[in-house]
Formats: structure tokens, C-alpha cells, sequence
């Protein structure tokens, strides 16, 4: 770890004074040589940095202090260089506003003395006075490491790390008696003395397999079949009662209403599984307290006949106590399956000649993983990295395997390959020891809290979100994640790490990370404030909690999340001024809320201007109406996350000053009604997730003008949503600007034509402005919402060849569109709302999918949705084929007559079929009664709804 944190300061202190070494500094004593020794020194210090973090891991505790001391100075540096480096940005920054309340001179990157008032002297000098303390501290660092002989050692360099495709390996090697085993007795329904709850246990050492074992029959098919309902709830430790029965409440889909008492979580479980057969897994078990689980067991007594409850732990005793009826015990994978297991990673893709060179030395390092999956499967994954036998030599004679204090279990391997990893890298993952166990870690928040630790680099020209991606892929790769969770394309969205995993991230990270889970009815509750070595923490208020005041005292902080389960629960109002004042190292800060009616604040102070290192700010989900203008003092924030802040009214009018801002994150913020003038000025962004289009604010003075200020934020990817666009009353200036064509990042947009105030507006003007707003070809979803057109055609609609869903929401007027069917990569095609009485496809017509040129259209379609068109008759098929389509929805279209004979013959693949109230469809072709029954009778899931649903408008789905 020291050596990642010496390599961060040194970066900052070698990219601020390239850039800013000058008059600026000579005003203050002319420190250029302090500056110049500090660098020397930490040089000099980073060449044994590698013989001492060896050294430290054999227990030289000595040398462990001293990397200890470094750290700490490391990261002293780092606050005096950010805050010089902020300085210079604040002068910046109001040297070059145009709407500043009285003139001032532009600053240049070198300040001449003119610019300088009495603060701004006095503040460089006291940088000064800072930066000769901290050479003098390092000067004594210097010194002691002379005393431990320490070595030169080059470390290999890493220019960029590759990325990596990770092996998703799902087989299960040398389980077969085990599985058996367990799923034969949780089908076995012949036990009699347990007949309403049997409780079995897998029991084995960590990293044993036993949550993997559990998974594969929780997901078995006869398994999903023989019981009603399944709930998995990870326990872990300490046993948390609440925690543990609202997650079996969510589980079952039930609403909680706010419970605070443990007995009211108990009488809602109760109650909701009366006549319902579960299965019940809690997966890492360690309390042996039965009056904890006691409750639990008498509660869950009232399942049907035949209701299990499985679980998971590392101690015999806890399966014991929890009365199991069967004991399943894992052992330790014999020899040649363990191999196997390790092969699967190892010799991925590689040639039959390289598996011949290496078996041999291979069987030996398995033969160090001691029979342990989790250890076979991470070292495979760092072999398969390793390409001469030379290097599978180092490992297997690394002597990490004899080292006392990690050569027991899984961490001789999890170190091997953690010291394999580039120091970038590794910095990243010890900070995921923030987390508490089984944590499910959001990918793209990870990368941005990485980026505002700094360890993705400095330069915001930077690619910095393409490095974190690749370093989380990395990451993957090793195992050091798991559990992935994937959006419809298959790309990551969150993981876990593994228990082993998680313990081993903190054993590296000691005292600088720690989570705290504040339980209710404590009022007195203190978290220990007295490590002041403590950079990282993560709060979990849990229901009835009070916030632990001590947490402001801890000044070192440089990460505090925050969140919280009670939907009443606010911070104090005596509390927040120091919250956001007095933690002034923080780079970042996330308080949010479990779920969206939750709420820990409704004003931000206007103390958060003194967070001046703060990169992160997440307030998602409370209840503020205003931001105050001082946070637009925080030149540093790269990500400002507002997402679901439903009372969100405005944001500050400074927020151009964020020049540094890459993420603004403002989903749901239902209540912002037009963005702030200067927000054209942040051209570093790559999130806006919505933009308002509004000419005039209420005062009239405080909005961005026109969707022109969307034209220079060229670096905007991911996701748009533009709402407002019936505001917009000069349809020429937007086509001449070409607003949107040149993001060629941005693959989703969400254009919605709705209109402020009264008046209608005519329907051309949509048609003008949906043909000026273009997007760049790479578009990959389109949304359009509220549209007021009655054609909806556009000659760049059908230039995107990479389209791939398009939805057409709640265009009331449209009567014909494009010929959809020409879009060669559309998959899903959903429509809401629409005036047309006759559907055509495959001829020329005025329905939705004309087409003269081929009879096969939609080559790559795969779900087809209607909903809400109320005057649809008639659907003309012709001879059309849609060869791929999957899924046919068909809702709340009450006129149609009849579903195309040539699409029920010719969609061969077609599994999905819903009519839901559309009468006259469901008439015809229900089983029994239906005279068309035969018609779909071939589709393996069909859907139907009673023609008395009238519960409202399905929601989007």
C-alpha cells in the first residue's frame, strides 16, 4: 500500500510543478529547491519501497512503522499540493467568469503581483511554511530507512494495462455427492417430527465452495418448481435480527410500512408465508446465539408443509444450534479435481503445446491451494497471465506460501496475485475495503471513487473512466470480484467480493478503512474517533439509529459514505454544519439512502464550501429544495450526484465555476424546472443525465438560454434525456448549431416534446425539430415522448444503422412512420399511444412498418410492444418476415380484431406472447373458448388478462 500512496504524491507533486512553478511561487520565499528536495527525497525513498513492503509481510514490524510514517507524510503532501493546486484553480476561475460581480484581471498560467490581494500572499506563504514542515519530516523518513539496509528494487513498469476478458466458469468440480445430497433432502418431504421447517447446513472452511453449492441449488429447476417462493438472505456477521428479517420481507415482495420493532418485521413475515412453501437460504452463518434465532424459527414454523431453510457456515456448532435435521460437509476438493478446477482458468485459450510445457509445475502450485476452489481458481486466473515456465517457477517458489501470518487459508494466493497487479491497480482494489461483506458494489460509483482518491491519474483531459473500467476489468479477471450482476448487453453493473477476498482487502489496509453499522435504540451510540491514521469509512444507519456525531471528529477522513434505511431518518440540523465543515480531507463524501423515500438531509450548509479536496459529492434521493451557491466553490468535483432529489427546485446560478465537473447525475429530479446559465462553460462533462430546456426561468434572468448550451459539451456519453422541447421556439438556430451530432459517445437519447405553461403548440414545429436534432450515427437508443408530429420520418432516423430499441411513447397524433422495418440492428421496437386505425407492413401504406423493397424486414427484431392505441383495427401482415422475433406484447388495445395468420405461421422463434385488455384478441384466441385458440397454441409462454382489468395504465416497463 505505501508504495501506491508515495507513487500518487509524487505524481501531484511532478504534474503541479511542471504546470505552475513561477512568479507565483517566488512571491512566497522562492521555494523552487523545498519543492525540488521534496521530489528528491520521495524518489529516492520509492526505489526501496518494494524491499520494505517485502520486509514488512516476513514481520519486521520495525520497518512496518517506518511505511507506516510514510504513508501518513504521503498523504500530508498530497492535501498541501491539492490545496496549492486549488488556489491557482480559484484564480482561474474567477479571473476568466464573464457575469463576476466587478472586474477582474484574467489570470494568466503565470500570476504577475498585480493579482494577488494581502489573502492571496498570505495563503501561498502559508503553503510554503507547509511544504518546508513536511521536507523536514521527510527528511527524518529519509534517514531512518538507512538504518534497515534496505534494497534497491526495480519493479516491472506498466504502461497501460490491457484489458481482459474474465472466464465465467459456472461447472463444479467433484461436488456430484454433495449435490446429490442436498438436493435430495430439500425435495424430500418425508420427515415427519419437522414437517412444517427443516433446517439443513452446508458446513466448511471459507473458500470452500459451499455459498457456490448453495447457489447451484437454489437455481436448480426442480428446485424453483418444488417450492412457492425462494428467498435468499446473506447473514454474515454480527447476526443483525432487523437487517436479517427485512431482507426476508424483501424476499417475499412484501411492503415493510415503516417497521421499526423487531416483532412487527416477525408478524409480517408470519403472515405472508402462511400457505406457502419456501425455501429459506442464509448464507454465511456464524452466531451461535440461538435466542437470536429462536424468533426466526418459531416465526417461519408457520410455512406450509415441505418448507426448508438451508443454510451456509464455517462452524459445525452453528448448524447445531439452529437445530439442522441434515449435515452437509464440505471437504477440501480432492487432487485431480482441484486440478481440473484450476486448468479451467489456467490454459484458457492457450495452444495443447503450452499445456504439455506446464502440467508438470502446475499440479504442484495446486497442490499448495490445499484443496480450496476460491485458492485453485485465483491462481489459474494469475497463471493465465504468465506465459514461460519461468514465471509459474517464481510463483510456485514465491515465499509468500510460507510466510506466518498469511500462509494459512486462501491469502498465500490472493497475495500472490495481488502483488502481480500493477500498483495502480492495487490501490484501487484495497479501497474496496470501504465496503462491509457482501456488499453489492455499484461498477461505475467504484470508478468514480477511485477517480477521486486520485488513483486513476490527475489530468482531467484524461480518459480516466475508460482506465477505471479497464483496472475494474482487470480486477475481474484475478477474482478478486465475483457475483457479477449484467444489463441487457451483458456489460457489468455491480458485484461482490468474497468473504476471503474481503478479509484480505482489510488485512492489507489495517486501520485505514472501517465500516460501522449503527443500530437503532442506542442513543449514546460513539464510533473509536481515536485512529487518526482512518481514511476511509462507510456508515449504515439502520432503522431507529441516531448519526453519530464523533464521526466529524475524525479529520483524517478522506471517504465517508453514508447511507441509511429508516424513510424518517434525518441528520440532525446542530449536526450538519460540521459534517460538511470540519471534515476538510475528504475527497469523497456519499450520503444516500437505501430507498427513495428515505431521507438523511434536506439542507446542504453553506460550510461545504470548505471541502475544498472534494472530487465525489452523492446526494441522491434527499429531500433538499436548493443547493447553496458556495458548493459552487468546490473547483475539484469531478462527479456531483443528485439523482431522485424529487424536491430539487433549482441548482446554484455558479455552476459554471465546476470546471472540473465530469458527472453530473441528475436522473428524477422531476421538480428542476431549466438548467443554470454557465452550465455551457462545463466542458469536461461526460454525464448530464437530463437537460431542461426552458428560455426563461421564473425570475427570467436565471436560465440557460437555449439548447445551444449543449453544443460544446462534446465529451457527453452514455445516457441524454431532454425534456421540454415543446419550449423551443427557434427550431433554425438548433438545426444550424448541430447540437448533438458530434457526441459520438452518446448511445441513448431520450427526447420528450412537452411544453411549460399554456398554449398549444403547432405540430410542424415538432416535425422541424426532430429533423434539427440529429444525433452522431453511434446512437444505439432512441427515445421519443410527447411528440406532436403526425409524420415521424426523418431521413436521419433511418441513417442509424446501429440502432437497436426504439421507443415512441404517448404521440397521440402521429399517424405514419418511417419504414422501421429498413433499421438492419433493431431489436426491440415499443409503442405507446398512437392515432392509426390500420397497421401495414410489407407494402406501401400509412401504417407503421411500410416497406416495397423486401419482404424480410426487421432483420434482427426481437421484441415487438404495443400499448395504448385505441383506435387499432387492423393489422395488414402480407407477406412479411420478422425472423428473430421473440417476444409480442399486445396491451390496452381494444379494437383489434385479429393478430396477422402470416406472423403466427412464419415467426418461428416467437416464445412470448401477452394480451392484456385488448378484448376482442383475447376472445379469439383463449384456450377453450377461443376459435384461434390452435393459431398460437405453439408459442411455449402465453399471457392473458380478463377484459375487467381496469386498474389504470400499465406502467412502462
Amino acid at each position: 500500500m505505501a508504495d501506491a500512496i508515495v507513487n500518487l504524491a509524487l505524481e501531484q507533486l511532478l504534474q503541479i510543478t511542471t504546470q505552475n512553478i513561477g512568479e507565483e511561487v517566488r512571491l512566497v520565499g522562492n521555494v523552487e529547491n523545498e519543492v525540488e528536495k521534496l521530489r528528491s527525497n520521495l524518489e529516492a525513498i520509492q526505489t526501496v519501497l518494494l524491499d520494505a513492503e517485502e520486509r514488512q509481510m516476513k514481520g519486521d514490524r520495525a520497518v512496518r512503522r517506518w511505511l507506516d510514517k510514510l504513508k501518513d507524510i504521503s498523504y500530508d503532501i498530497e492535501d498541501v499540493l491539492d490545496e496549492w493546486n486549488t488556489e491557482i484553480m480559484r484564480l482561474q476561475v474567477e479571473g476568466d467568469l464573464d457575469d463576476a460581480p466587478a472586474p477582474k484581471q484574467k489570470v494568466p498560467s503565470f500570476f504577475p503581483c498585480s493579482c494577488f490581494g494581502i489573502k492571496q500572499v498570505v495563503l501561498r506563504r502559508d503553503i510554503a511554511q507547509k511544504i518546508k514542515e513536511l521536507n523536514e519530516k521527510l527528511d527524518i523518513i529519509a534517514e531512518e530507512k538507512n538504518k534497515y539496509s534496505l534494497e534497491e528494487k526495480s519493479t516491472e513498469t506498466f504502461e497501460r494495462v490491457q484489458t481482459t476478458s474474465f472466464v465465467d466458469v459456472t461447472e463444479i468440480y467433484g461436488r456430484e455427492y454433495e449435490k446429490n445430497s442436498l438436493l435430495s433432502t430439500l425435495l424430500d418431504e418425508r420427515n415427519e417430527e419437522h414437517k412444517n421447517l427443516s433446517v439443513i447446513s452446508l458446513v466448511g472452511m471459507g473458500g470452500i465452495g459451499k455459498t457456490t453449492l448453495a447457489q447451484q441449488a437454489y437455481n436448480n429447476d426442480k428446485v424453483m418448481s418444488h417450492f412457492d417462493t425462494k428467498i435468499w438472505v446473506c447473514v454474515s456477521n454480527p447476526f443483525d435480527e432487523i437487517r436479517v428479517a427485512k431482507a426476508i420481507i424483501e424476499g417475499l415482495e412484501c411492503p415493510t410500512n415503516d417497521f421499526v420493532e423487531l416483532e412487527s418485521f416477525l408478524k409480517c413475515i408470519r403472515q405472508s408465508i402462511m400457505e406457502t412453501k419456501f425455501l429459506l437460504i442464509l448464507d454465511d452463518m456464524w452466531s451461535e446465539d440461538y435466542n437470536k434465532w429462536e424468533p426466526f424459527y418459531h416465526c417461519l414454523k408457520n410455512g406450509s408443509y415441505g418448507s426448508k431453510v438451508l443454510i451456509t457456515t464455517r462452524n459445525e456448532r452453528v448448524a447445531s444450534i439452529m437445530g439442522s435435521v441434515a449435515l452437509i460437509i464440505i471437504e477440501q476438493l480432492a487432487p485431480e479435481e482441484c486440478w481440473l478446477l484450476f486448468r479451467q482458468f489456467a490454459f484458457y485459450g492457450r495452444p495443447s503445446k503450452e499445456f504439455e510445457k506446464l502440467e508438470k509445475i502446475g499440479r504442484e502450485i495446486v497442490a499448495k491451494c490445499k484443496g480450496l476452489p476460491l485458492a485453485a481458481k485465483t491462481m489459474g486466473n494469475l497463471l493465465r497471465f504468465k506465459k514461460t515456465r519461468n514465471e509459474w517457477q517464481r510463483i510456485l517458489d514465491s515465499d509468500i506460501w510460507t510466510l506466518e501470518e498469511i500462509g494459512k487459508g486462501l491469502l498465500s494466493p490472493l497475495m500472490l496475485s495481488y502483488n502481480d497487479l500493477p500498483s495502480s491497480i492495487r490501490r484501487c482494489f484495497s479501497y474496496c475495503a470501504i465496503f462491509p461483506k457482501d456488499h453489492n458494489i455499484e461498477k461505475d460509483d467504484l470508478i468514480k471513487l477511485w477517480m477521486a482518491q486520485g488513483y486513476l491519474g490527475l489530468d482531467n483531459d484524461t480518459k480516466m473512466e475508460v482506465i477505471g473500467q479497464e483496472y475494474f476489468d482487470h480486477l475481474a479477471s484475478r477474482s478478486f470480484f465475483q457475483e457479477f450482476e449484467k444489463d441487457d448487453d451483458q456489460n457489468i453493473i455491480s458485484c461482490k467480493m468474497h468473504d476471503i477476498v474481503h478479509d484480505f482487502a482489510q488485512f492489507l489496509t489495517k486501520n485505514e478503512c472501517f465500516t460501522v453499522g449503527i443500530k437503532g435504540g442506542n442513543e449514546d451510540q460513539v464510533i473509536n474517533t481515536s485512529n487518526e491514521k482512518t481514511r476511509h469509512s462507510m456508515l449504515m444507519l439502520h432503522v431507529g439509529a441516531t448519526f453519530p456525531i464523533s464521526v466529524s471528529s475524525i479529520k483524517s477522513l478522506r471517504s465517508l459514505l453514508i447511507g441509511c434505511e429508516d424513510s424518517k431518518y434525518l441528520v440532525p440540523d446542530d449536526v450538519r454544519p460540521n459534517l460538511f465543515g470540519e471534515l476538510t480531507s475528504l475527497r469523497a463524501l456519499h450520503i444516500s439512502a437505501g430507498v427513495v423515500s428515505a431521507n438523511l438531509i434536506t439542507v446542504i450548509p453553506k460550510e461545504v464550501k470548505k471541502l475544498i479536496h472534494l472530487k465525489y459529492l452523492n446526494l441522491s434521493s434527499q429531500h433538499m429544495e436548493k443547493l447553496p451557491e458556495t458548493l459552487c466553490e468546490l473547483y475539484n468535483l469531478q462527479t456531483l450526484d443528485i439523482s431522485w432529489c424529487q424536491k430539487l427546485k433549482e441548482l446554484p446560478q455558479g455552476m459554471g465555476k465546476l470546471i472540473n465537473l465530469r458527472h453530473l447525475i441528475n436522473y428524477f429530479t422531476i421538480s428542476l424546472s431549466y438548467m443554470p446559465k454557465g452550465i455551457e462553460k462545463l466542458t469536461c462533462l461526460r454525464t448530464l443525465s437530463a437537460f431542461i430546456e426552458k428560455s426563461r426561468s421564473s425570475d427570467g434572468s436565471k436560465a440557460c438560454s437555449t439548447l445551444a448550451c449543449l453544443k460544446d459539451l462534446k465529451h457527453l456519453r452514455g445516457t441524454l434525456y431532454i425534456r421540454g422541447l415543446g419550449n423551443v421556439t427557434n427550431v433554425s438556430e438548433v438545426k444550424r448549431m448541430q447540437i448533438l451530432s458530434n457526441k459520438e459517445n452518446l448511445f441513448h437519447l431520450w427526447l420528450r416534446f412537452d411544453k411549460d405553461g399554456e398554449g398549444e403548440r403547432k405540430n410542424d414545429e415538432d416535425e422541424l425539430l426532430l429533423e434539427a436534432l440529429q444525433p452522431h450515427p453511434n446512437l444505439e437508443k432512441l427515445h421519443i415522448e410527447n411528440y406532436r408530429g403526425s409524420t415521424f420520418y426523418s431521413d436521419w432516423i433511418m441513417s442509424l444503422t446501429g440502432l437497436r430499441e426504439l421507443r415512441i411513447l404517448f404521440c397521440r397524433n402521429l399517424m405514419h412512420l418511417s419504414p422501421l422495418g429498413k433499421l438492419p440492428s433493431l431489436e426491440s421496437l415499443w409503442i405507446r399511444e398512437m392515432s392509426v386505425k390500420k397497421v401495414v407492413t410489407g407494402i406501401e401504406g400509412d401504417g407503421a412498418f411500410s416497406s416495397s423493397t423486401s419482404v424480410i424486414l426487421f432483420p434482427k427484431l426481437k421484441v415487438l410492444d404495443f400499448m395504448w392505441i385505441w383506435e387499432w383495427e387492423e393489422w395488414d401482415y402480407g407477406n412479411t418476415i420478422l425472423p428473430c422475433l421473440a417476444s409480442l406484447h399486445i396491451h390496452f388495445c381494444p379494437k383489434l380484431r385479429a393478430l396477422p395468420d402470416g406472423l403466427l405461421q412464419g415467426a418461428k422463434n416467437l416464445q412470448h406472447l401477452e394480451i392484456i385488455g385488448s378484448d376482442l384478441l383475447e376472445e379469439r384466441y383463449k384456450k377453450g373458448t377461443g376459435e384461434d385458440w390452435q393459431k398460437i397454441s405453439h408459442i411455449p409462454n402465453i399471457k392473458f388478462a380478463d377484459s375487467y382489468l381496469q386498474g389504470g395504465p400499465l406502467p412502462l416497463r
